[in-house]
């Protein structure tokens, strides 16, 4: 089998590829823009394996990525490529409508055209997986029930809505030109090589180099927690194993305020690496609260049911056995991250989390 993965140099495209190469006999064919969140060094354990090969293209380039369908002969797509950061779609949401709606449309295009031009023996192989959000469902009050795959779609913001229209684009390609599509809708995603932007990572390097730990609004903001290990578990399985045109949400079952995930990464540094600065005892005493983001959703949850009964999928690791992995994996590998904020923040911490 070939897999064309788009985005694949992502936090998540990067760890789906690196399971695909351990676990199964595919080729993989990345295809990745490498924006600022794309880093080639997180598929460094694999570049040289002969069944992984990498192109430098953007989803909206359609000439060059049509070229490359034609080139690589895909059985699958798994499309992660996608700006994901709600703060910089608030910030610059023209950037969103580019790569997560024209980006899909175009992908959905040269996929069609493909597809079609695949004789009869060759169509039943062929499928088209969309990589979601839960996002896209809006946000929950405490006592509602978690997000099922019928959920009704309410974004909240730029990013959100992105998703959400590049999410009826592909059920349109399925619906109006039988396009063999399956779709994944995540919660938050943590794990090792994620950009330090995002919340843990962030905690973590700011924590490590006794910088200022803000906290949006209470900190009372609720999140489904997946490791990425299981997501892209549950991708592969959905992708492979899921009903043409059905929906599967994939959840960590790890529901916790964003203030809770903080306290837990500062008390596992407190006991694994103390502090020896004389400013601070403890890492706590980094932690401060700032006015909130615009909009910001107050809870997600995750029913993840449906892919549970039909395709026997579950997460392995707990949020403490995934995010003592994740701490571990950041303090062994400082030096991924500080080039990473040399790179991209000119050396500089950020400040809020995002």
């Amino acid at each position: 089998m070939n897999i064309l993965v788009t985005g694949g140099a992502g936090f998540i495209g990067s760890a789906f590829i690196r399971f695909v190469l351990r676990n199964t006999e595919f080729n993989v064919l990345n295809v990745d823009a490498l924006t600022y969140a794309g880093n080639l060094e997180s598929l460094k354990d694999i570049e040289s394996n002969p069944r992984y090969k990498f192109k430098r293209i953007d989803i909206c380039d359609y000439k060059n990525l049509s070229s490359t369908f034609i080139n690589f002969k895909p059985n699958l797509i798994v499309h992660f490529a996608a700006e994901s950061h709600v703060d910089r779609s608030i910030d610059s949401p023209m950037n969103f409508l580019n790569t997560n709606i024209i980006g899909t449309f175009n992908l959905l295009e040269i996929s069609r055209n493909y597809y079609h031009s695949l004789n009869g023996s060759q169509k039943p192989s062929f499928r088209f997986h969309h990589v979601s959000t839960d996002e896209v469902y809006g946000d929950l009050e405490p006592d509602q029930e978690a997000f099922s795959e019928t959920n009704p779609y309410l974004p909240s913001s730029p990013y959100s809505a992105s998703k959400a229209s590049s999410d009826h684009f592909v059920r349109a390609w399925k619906r109006t030109y039988g396009l063999p599509v399956v779709i994944t809708n995540c919660s938050n995603n943590y794990g090792p090589y994620q950009f330090p932007e995002k919340l843990i990572p962030l905690v973590i390097n700011n924590a490590i180099n006794f910088k200022e730990i803000p906290i949006y609004g209470s900190g009372l903001q609720i999140r489904d927690w997946l490791y990425v290990d299981d997501h892209v578990s549950g991708i592969l399985k959905a992708a492979l194993e899921g009903d043409i045109g059905e929906t599967y949400n994939i959840g960590g079952n790890n529901e916790l305020t964003n203030i809770d995930v903080v306290k837990k990464i500062c008390n596992y540094l407190d006991k694994y690496k103390p502090s020896h600065n004389e400013r601070i005892k403890n890492y706590h005493e980094l932690i401060s609260y700032v006015p909130d983001r615009v909009g910001h959703d107050s809870r997600y949850a995750i029913n993840s049911s449906k892919i549970y009964n039909e395709l026997s999928w579950r997460p392995v690791e707990t949020f403490d056995t995934g995010l003592e992995k994740t701490i571990d994996w950041y303090l062994e590998n400082k030096d991924w991250s500080d080039r990473i904020y040399q790179r991209n923040f000119n050396g500089e911490r950020m400040g809020l989390l995002r």
